[in-house]
């Protein structure tokens, strides 16, 4: 285990001790200073009845961490059936436990890997979400087969989905080149990009964070 997961880790345990001392406390959410899952969930709105995006969606988070993104789907109104997966145990118990003290009894959490050459999902998604979880899977480092989890990635969660689905996907480590170039190939085209504030240094234009949606091919 690298030292970078290792953090990763630590961070996921205090967030669940700290849940424990006090259930309002429900972790950190990523990119908040982004407002990047409040533009996710817009997105997902705003292209009601496109592809396999409608209230009844059934979706998937990868690497849901705390669950928060699929808790603020459901109180948005999203209604269809939700899975949230993490290859962390100590990251579903937390989840788990928030569901159970706030009343959620209509989603799961499930510890998968996705690079478990035994895994095989026994169900496919309308809408699969990813908010930090490819940016913390290229800080792992980890490999397989001589090819990095970060090549392998878009092949993995492929499975989750059926031919003209959706792959909402938040990074803030990578560009939207960077991205594009990650996930679009044998699996995946790019459908539509969120658009965030800008900056510019050196009379070069760019911005912290970029979501993309994919379509499954």
């Amino acid at each position: 285990m690298t030292e970078d997961t290792f953090k990763l880790n630590t961070s996921k345990l205090v967030e669940k001790n700290n849940f424990e001392e006090n259930p309002e406390d429900t972790g950190e959410c990523w990119f908040s200073d982004s407002d990047a899952e409040e533009k996710m969930i817009s997105f997902l709105f705003d292209n009601l009845g496109q592809l396999t995006i409608n209230e009844n969606s059934t979706m998937c988070d990868v690497g849901t961490g705390n669950g928060h993104l699929l808790f603020q789907l459901r109180e948005e109104g999203f209604k269809g059936k939700f899975l949230g997966i993490d290859y962390s145990e100590n990251s579903v118990e937390f989840a788990q436990n928030i569901a159970e003290t706030n009343d959620i009894d209509d989603i799961e959490f499930e510890v998968v890997d996705i690079y478990d050459d035994n895994w095989k999902p026994t169900r496919q998604f309308d809408v699969l979400l990813d908010k930090g979880t490819l940016d913390a899977i290229a800080l792992s480092g980890l490999k397989f087969n001589g090819k990095t989890a970060v090549e392998l990635y878009a092949e993995s969660v492929q499975k989750l989905l059926p031919s003209g689905s959706v792959f909402l996907i938040t990074s803030c480590n990578f560009t939207e080149v960077e991205l594009t170039k990650i996930i679009e190939g044998d699996f995946f085209k790019v459908w539509k990009k969120i658009d965030y504030p800008s900056f510019e240094f050196g009379g070069v234009k760019g911005q912290t964070i970029c979501s993309i949606a994919f379509e499954r091919k």
